[in-house]
Order: structure tokens, then sequence, then C-alpha cells
């Protein structure tokens, strides 16, 4: 594509306004970053779109928005009849033009005749996989970029299971949008009309209430925090985005008297202007809510990042410093209590299951493991680890009892598909009374189960490659290791190494190959001699590469000594 030549055709649209033609003609002189805009479209895939807010058509703005949902819209007809009566659920998070976007997607589908069901105001990711289930809808939209930085904005699509949209039915989508004239090819009407016609319906408290049912159904033991409710404080903080209604409200429906919320942070605002990053894995975007844990005596910190799906928590060590726990941390945490609480409780299934992605901790399959549950891995992305559900479903060889993800996302009960952070801030705080009427904080915890369970530490590094010649460079760097493969790294050979590509795991000694379960995914996995696993994959939603060490030792020491060696080995092959 000449993306000078883009750059001019958009400039010559009449459908631009003028605030839009004004931001193209103000880097008429920027070569750079004209090409950064027009080198391509946004690719879509089982994630949806996601880029950085501009006008562009590598940028998330109405036209990209637009052509999206026309393409959606085109797969849903072709379904029939039935499928547009089923219609769609769309919500949005607190992202700047998250409403708006919403809407728009709102009116294109009516008028493609596809009946709608919108959010009245923003929701969390999760309700709005329940909301798909519990309606029975076809699809679902959500207008989120997660916990990326303020600049971005998402569209991520969902089908009729609650899960994102999977690989066939994303083909589809993509093939109608590369059919699709995004200045002429999009249906669209009056947003009030369609409303009085009945294709668009409004959601509201109604939704909420059905919701919220299903997640206090999941709660194990709920009588550990009316023992402690009179004293127990927690503070909360939704980083100005989707959870600040839902999530206290579930705390409280819980048991809890005393929430404090962080006042700065539950203002909705787009610029989350608070923060550096509106994301719950940084220590730095809790300063407010320490401040206010320190002023109030408070040892626990709850945060969700703007569309409400991921949880980070903070907590006081033994010194009375404020530390976080990272997502790994957490997921074993809520796995050991799970497993806990269920036998407390007499609620074990038969056939009890952990699920987790290939990049998260192994320290949960030592978990599951030795209380006997089993273990099983998916691929990065709650698409996968939804899929290994609907699996048990069919076959009702397990029943999963908790799923988590390293990036902070953790789920359970059946009535969501993705990764739910009201349903996580629920158990974690119910996790923290249990502890609590032991004696114990969660910190003391976490240090027992490194008794139970072994000295295992995780570090990921994040290597930016921002512009077209890092997406470039990415290519590259996972052509180049698999046409020479890694035999060692940071002095530490490699046992086995796996291609998740073909799905094959090759012994490095004999090179004896073996087929893996899985494959189809741009990841390379190395088990180290010593037990230690480094991983690289590139981010499907971000410009970054991505390096996952997952180390193992006799100690904390040990293993921290191993994560460092591999981290400074990793900056060197990635690079």
């Amino acid at each position: 594509m000449d993306y000078m030549m883009e750059y001019s055709r958009w400039l010559s649209r009449p459908e631009l306004n003028e605030g839009e033609r004004a931001e193209l003609q103000a880097v008429e002189h920027d070569k750079e970053e004209i090409e950064s805009r027009f080198f391509g479209p946004l690719s879509f895939g089982t994630a949806g779109l996601r880029g950085v807010l501009g006008v562009g058509l590598y940028r998330m703005n109405r036209f990209t928005v637009g052509q999206a949902t026309q393409g959606l819209a085109n797969l849903i007809v072709e379904n029939g009849a039935e499928a547009k009566k089923r219609g769609v659920a769309i919500a949005f998070d607190s992202r700047n033009c998250s409403p708006e976007f919403a809407q728009q997607a709102a009116c294109i589908l009516a008028a493609n005749g596809i009946h709608v069901r919108l959010f009245d105001e923003l929701r969390p990711t999760p309700e709005l996989s329940f909301a798909i289930r519990h309606y029975g809808c076809i699809a679902g939209i959500n207008i989120t970029a997660s916990h990326n930085p303020k600049e971005y904005n998402g569209y991520k699509v969902y089908w009729e299971d609650g899960a994102q949209l999977p690989p066939k039915e994303a083909d589809v989508v993509a093939k109608e949008m590369a059919a699709t004239d995004l200045f002429t090819g999009v249906k669209s009407g009056d947003f009030e009309a369609f409303k009085a016609e009945g294709l668009i319906e409004m959601l509201g408290s109604e939704t909420d209430e059905e919701y919220l049912s299903q997640v206090l159904a999941v709660s194990v033991n709920p009588d550990c925090v009316r023992q402690v409710a009179d004293e127990f404080k927690l503070v909360y903080t939704p980083f100005h985005g989707a959870g600040y209604r839902l999530v206290p409200e579930v705390l409280k429906r819980l048991g809890y008297k005393h929430i404090l919320c962080v006042p700065e942070q539950m203002v909705i605002d787009g610029n989350f202007p608070t923060v550096a990053s509106p994301n719950p894995e940084n220590k730095e975007g809790f300063h407010l809510a320490i401040e206010l844990a320190k002023a109030n005596g408070v040892d626990l910190i709850i945060g969700t990042d703007p569309d409400a799906d991921r949880t980070g928590i903070v907590l006081k060590d033994k010194s009375g410093e404020y530390i976080t726990l990272s997502g790994n941390q957490v997921g074993v945490l809520l796995v050991d209590y799970v497993i806990t609480a269920r036998r407390l409780t007499g609620t074990m299934p038969e056939n009890p299951a952990v699920l987790k992605s290939i990049v998260t901790t192994e320290m949960a399959r030592a978990a599951a493991e030795k209380n006997g549950v089993a273990c099983f891995d998916t691929f990065t992305g709650f698409k996968f680890l939804a899929e290994k559900i609907k699996e048990f479903e069919k076959t009702g060889s397990h029943q999963y009892i908790f799923a988590f993800e390293e990036s902070y996302g953790y789920l359970c009960g059946d009535y969501t598909r993705d990764k739910d952070a009201v349903t996580a801030s629920m158990l974690i705080a119910e996790m923290a009374a249990y502890y609590r009427t032991q004696g114990k904080t969660l910190f003391d915890a976490m240090e027992e189960m490194y008794e139970k369970y072994g000295y295992f530490i995780e570090q990921t590094i994040s290597i930016t490659m921002p512009g077209v010649s890092g997406l470039t460079r990415m290519k590259e760097l996972m052509a180049e290791l698999r046409e020479t493969p890694l035999t060692e790294v940071a002095g530490v050979p490699v046992a086995y190494a796996r291609d998740y590509l073909p799905g094959t795991r090759t012994c490095v000694a004999d090179g004896k190959t073996e087929q893996m379960e899985l494959s189809g995914q741009n990841v390379l996995y190395y088990e180290m001699q010593g037990g230690t696993v480094f991983i690289i994959r590139p981010s499907g939603t971000e410009p970054k590469v991505k390096v996952y060490i997952m180390a193992k030792g006799e100690d904390k020491q040990q293993a921290s000594d191993k994560v460092a060696a591999y981290v400074s080995a990793a900056r060197e092959i990635v690079k």
C-alpha cells in the first residue's frame, strides 16, 4: 500500500469533519507520522481491533470502527434471520470515544436489521460476556483497550458462547472488512429512531442484578467474611474505570462493612489523570490507594483496570511496607484458597481441574496436583481457557474450579467466558477474610505457599518495538530464532525446545521431535536444564515482544538469581 496515496485519499474525502481534516493537515510534512497512520489497516483478529486513537487507516476512529462493525454485521446476516433476531450485546469502558463508538456500532448493526442490546453506561467486560449468554445473543462488542495507556482504544468481538470471536468467524469479519469501503460501504441510521423502532434496546440495572447474583453464587465460604466484617477494612480503586460501581457493591453484599474507595480514582475519566497508565500490574498507579490505606490502617488494596477484567492487589509485608503481588502469585493464592474452601464446605466436584496458560507459573500446577486436582495448559488468551471449559462441559471429563493467566486475569464460575475482575475482587476479599480468621495476612499465606509448593519466581520482560520498523523486526526476530535455534541461554543448555507454531517439542541432545497437543501460535518455549522455562512471544495486541522467565530454586535467593541471569540474557537475545 502506498501510504502517501492513502493519506491523500483520506484528505480528499468529504466524510471527514473539520477536526479530522485539520488533524491530518497538521502532519502533512511528517512522512514518518503519515506512514505510521497509513502504511496499512489495523488487523482484525480473534481479539478484534486495538490501536492508538486518531485519524488514519492504522488508527482507532469512527471509520475503522464502522468498517469493523459492517464486517461483523455481514457475518451475522449470513447466519440468517434467527441470528439477526438474537442480536448483539454492546458494552464500553471509560476510555475516550468509547461511548461514541458503542452508539455508532449499535446504529450500524440496527441499519442491517440486527437487534442490539446496548448498555446504558460503562460496564465491566465480564458483564458483557455474561449478557451475551444470558440474553442468547449471537455476538457481543466491547469498546475497550483494557489496561493500555490513554492514547489507545479497541474493539473486542465476542461470539455466542460469551468468549472472544473464534478464528473461523474472525477470518470472515476480516474478509468482509477488506471488501467494505470504510467511507461509503457502511450502513447506518438515526439512534433515537432505531430505539423507537425497538431495534436498539437499552440494558440497565436489571442486567447488573442478574450478573451480581451469579457472581455472589461462586463465593465459596462467605461465613469467614461475616466473622471479620466488623473490623476488617480494605481499599479499592477502579483506576477511573468500569469497576467503580459493581466491585464495591459485590464486596458490600459479600458482607464487608468497611470498603474505602479512592475518591480521585472513582471519577470516570478516559484520560486517567491520576496514573501514568491504568494498569493494576504497576505499583505506581496505586500511590493514592496506598496513602488512603496508610491513613486508615489497611493492609489490603484491590485495583481493577478500566474495563474491569484484570485485578491487582497491594498488601503489607512483615516490615509494614506496601508491596504488589504478581498475577502469578495472586493466581496461586486463589488456586490454593479455592481448593481449601471447597474442601471445607464439601463442594469439591468429582474431577476438579485448574486451567492456566502456557506462560503462567508452574507453581499453579504444583499447588493443584499436590491437592489431587488436575492442571491443564492452554494458549495465552482467555478465549483458549474458555474453549477448554467448553470442552469439559461437552465431555464431562473434568469440572474446572478456577482459571487464570499471569497477566492478572482470573475466572471462576460458568456465567462468563472472559477474565472477571468483579468475581476476582470478591474472591480475593473472601480469601483475605479467611486468612484473617486464621490470624494471618495474605502476605503470610504467600510465604506459606512457597514452603508448601516450592520456590517459584517469574518475571516478564516487555521489549517495545514501535512503528512499522518494529512490526518488521518482530517478524524477523522470530524467523531468526527458528532458523538458528537457541541451544543455551545465560550459559545454561536448552533441554527441550517447543515451537508452538507447528506444535513440536524437540530434544536438543538427540534432535528427536514429538508432536504436542497445542499448535498454531507464534511462541518459542525453552525448557532449560535445571527446570527454568524461557519463553519468547510477540504480543498479539501491542507492538512488543514478551519474554517470560519462570524459575524454580531450592530457596528464594537461588530462584531470584536464576531469574536475574535470564533477564540479562533475554535483553541480548531480543533486540
